[in-house]
């Protein structure tokens, strides 16, 4: 199972001095008071915790069992949070998970994403040593239950097309996660999203939280700059939205 050391340096990177204000500025652009917001891989939960400050409520998925104690913990006492011990998928049902007990933000449901690390420039001594039968629900199954979110944050490693073959119909914002290793994971993704409607995206690299692009493009040129990245850029996350005004430039705040 992960290990503590790998918990503890991973909430030590996410609740680092000064990364709350960067996060609630940004997301106040997706999210404010009354609103839904669906954290789909919430590892230690930093994410949820930004939705909560600005009032929104959330649902976390942590499949992982370590972390989503560790989530337990921090959401003690909060009616706010309701948290899943599940992963999102296509399909309800099980999935086999894969755990790095070392690197537990890279945890995945795909082999090819392990496939697609094994040997790549950045991903060495990544090793997935232990693997899990978990449950898995669909983000329209959790909307049926929890309500129809206003924002859904989707980071699962190369599991992200198949979160997005799970919904139906648009949510207003959302934004998965991409990967230089995996581009053409970040392509199904952006044309699912385009079947469901989406015509405005933008993308932060890494764990920036500023907007790459001084305004929202379409899917083709969305996947046109994910193409041209260098591999060293590693990964970022793809927002989509629909209302553009939501991605555009970094003085952008939430749409009324």
């Amino acid at each position: 199972m992960t290990t503590t050391s790998a918990i503890s340096r991973s909430l030590r990177t996410y609740y680092a001095p000064g990364r709350a204000a960067t996060l609630d500025a940004f997301h106040t652009r997706f999210l404010g008071p009354g609103d839904l917001a669906f954290d789909i891989g919430a590892h230690v939960g930093d994410r949820a915790a930004s939705f909560r400050r600005l009032g929104a409520r959330v649902v976390a998925l942590e499949p992982q069992p370590r972390l989503h104690r560790v989530l337990r913990r921090l959401a003690r006492g909060d009616a706010g949070v309701t948290l899943v011990a599940a992963l999102a998928g296509a399909e309800a049902g099980e999935a086999v998970l894969r755990l790095n007990t070392a690197n537990p933000t890279v945890a995945t449901a795909s082999e090819a994403f392990i496939a697609a690390a094994d040997g790549a420039g950045g991903w060495e001594g990544q090793v997935w040593d232990t693997a899990l039968t978990l449950p898995v629900t669909t983000i329209d199954a959790l909307a049926a239950q929890h309500g129809w979110p206003d924002f859904a944050k989707i980071d699962v490693e190369g599991y992200e097309a198949a979160v997005l073959a799970g919904l139906s119909r648009p949510i207003r914002a959302l934004s998965f996660e991409f990967t230089t290793i995996q581009r053409d994971v970040a392509g199904a993704c952006l044309a699912r999203l385009s079947a469901l409607g989406y015509r405005a995206f933008n993308a932060c690299l890494g764990e920036s939280m500023a907007f790459a692009l001084p305004d929202a493009v379409d899917a083709n040129a969305m996947g046109a700059w994910i193409s041209a990245l260098p591999h060293a850029a590693n990964s970022g996350d793809v927002y989509a939205s629909l209302e553009p005004a939501r991605l555009a430039g970094q003085t952008a705040r939430r749409a009324p």
